[in-house]
């Protein structure tokens, strides 16, 4: 089984898109591309819907096997997981040389890992709590749906092109 770690620098596809920047062109990502990104970034927001409700856990998180797996203790996050199953995650960056943001979103179902097998292979995973809180629980996302969107910024927040 193939083990991949995050922390890269996020994969660009050259220099800036002229085009892109001139038309407002969106280019729609491949699975592949998606997957590339996810494990260069380090962190991301998992969106869980319960009773009618929606709360958004930022969170980070490792890419194993075509799943995403983090860390928890019990509480709220675990306690939704549980309850509904189907989350989204996701992740964003910005490209600053070459003015270029991105996010990708997947969609699926969470399960809080209980088999010894699963929780031995998730305790290999460079996947280590930010705080000093302990988060002895491990949580798999796999994916039903995957996608990503990547266009060249007009504008910073200052009103300014990017600089490049």
């Amino acid at each position: 089984m193939e083990q991949t770690t995050r922390g890269a620098q996020t994969p660009s596809t050259g220099g800036v898109d002229e085009v892109a920047r001139e038309t407002g062109a969106i280019e729609v990502l491949s699975p592949e591309q998606c997957w590339q990104l996810l494990t260069s970034a380090e962190v991301g927001r998992l969106a869980v819907a319960v009773a009618g409700d929606v709360d958004i856990f930022p969170l980070n998180f490792a890419v194993d096997d075509g799943a995403i797996l983090f860390r928890t203790a019990e509480g709220t996050k675990l306690v939704e997981i549980v309850m509904a199953g189907r989350v989204a995650f996701e992740v964003d960056g910005y490209e600053p040389e070459h003015g270029r943001a991105w996010s990708v979103v997947v969609k699926g179902h969470a399960e809080n890992l209980e088999k010894f097998d699963d929780l031995y292979r998730a305790q290999e995973l460079p996947l280590f709590p930010w705080n000093a809180s302990p988060k002895e629980r491990f949580v798999k996302l796999t994916p039903a749906r995957i996608t990503g969107r990547r266009f060249t910024v007009l504008r910073t927040r200052a009103g300014d092109e990017p600089h490049l």
